[in-house]
């Protein structure tokens, strides 16, 4: 996307975003990879922005990630790689207590900050090939916090980090790691937690995004991609007597999918289906839990990829020759 802004002529602003969902991005990446593969064309040659949240925001970052000569570091089958290959390692128990466990972050950032690290290196925000908008919080100020790699591009002494930071910002899941601490000017820092808490679905921030920078409703075609919906029931017989212990891990899930779910219907009302295609798996294979990166898990979760595929077939086609079209 060029610096002469979103609006291209008459062209519609083509936008990307993906939901957050721990190791079940590998989801949305293989939509991405089939995409890619459909088109022949990388994912950053497709679209004009890309808004992530969490592992939306690590895909997103990862997708639009400048390697030698401003070539794209990544395919998107080289994230789907990224989840089957190190979730494991990520998502490792911690040795911790139990009672220990209650009262500290499930895991150690370590081995997620060191895949993110190989990933992305010291490729720095400002420099992405494709316009990225990625959600996070601070929770010292108490409010949203947006990463957008043309607001770094236009004042990096103040808005510009490493992608790595911004990927770790974005994923820093409350219970499941800590706080991100990104440093400012000195004694000054951000304190920095998983956009998931207000914006899963990063879908509206893009859109509306879109409208400030132009000034008037903007013609948009976007692709919104899921990492598949909760389909176990949570019974009332179960859950009635449940109080914070047992509702600290299941509320996030929730949370997060009732956000998603509802930022879905308001842009479908806003775009209109003609112009907003949303692809998304039930979970009714692969387990729901975002930590679950086990062999088994992480095969069902491609399997669940797969089915999306096939059933959105049309979709795809549809969306792909849209791309193509305006690209």
């Amino acid at each position: 996307m060029t610096d002469s802004g979103p609006s291209q002529g008459n062209r519609q602003l083509r936008i990307l975003s993906i939901d957050g969902g721990g190791i079940r991005g590998i989801i949305p990446a293989k939509v991405l990879a089939k995409i890619e593969e459909l088109t022949k064309k990388p994912v950053a040659e497709l679209f004009d922005v890309i808004a992530g949240t969490s592992t939306g925001g690590i895909l997103a970052l990862g997708l639009t990630c400048p390697g030698a000569d401003r070539k794209l570091m990544h395919a998107a089958s080289d994230l789907v790689d990224l989840y089957a290959n190190k979730g494991a390692a990520i998502f490792t128990k911690s040795w911790l207590a139990d009672e220990e466990k209650i009262i500290s972050p499930k895991y150690t950032p370590g081995h997620l900050e060191q895949t993110l690290a190989e990933y992305l290196q010291d490729a720095r925000l400002k420099d992405a090939v494709t316009r990225v908008t990625v959600t996070s919080y601070e929770t010292e100020r108490r409010k949203p916090f947006f990463f957008r790699s043309v607001r770094a591009a236009k004042d990096p002494s103040n808005y510009d980090y490493f992608m790595r930071d911004v990927a770790r910002a974005t994923s820093a899941a409350p219970t499941f790691f800590p706080p991100h601490r990104i440093d400012i000017a000195s004694p000054d820092y951000y304190s920095l937690v998983d956009g998931g808490v207000f914006a899963n679905n990063p879908g509206m921030c893009a859109y509306v995004d879109a409208l400030n920078e132009i000034g008037a409703r903007p013609d948009v075609f976007m692709v919104s991609l899921g990492t598949g919906t909760l389909t176990r029931p949570l019974q009332y017989r179960h859950i009635k007597s449940w109080g914070e212990v047992q509702w600290v891990q299941p509320i996030i899930n929730v949370m997060m999918d009732g956000v998603s779910n509802a930022t879905d219907f308001h842009l479908e009302q806003i775009l209109g289906i003609a112009n907003y295609y949303r692809l998304q798996a039930n979970l009714d294979i692969a387990k729901d839990e975002m930590d679950d990166a086990s062999e088994d898990n992480i095969r069902n979760l491609v399997l669940q990829a797969e089915d999306l595929i096939q059933a959105s077939s049309d979709k795809l086609s549809n969306i792909c020759e849209r791309l193509t079209q305006s690209a």
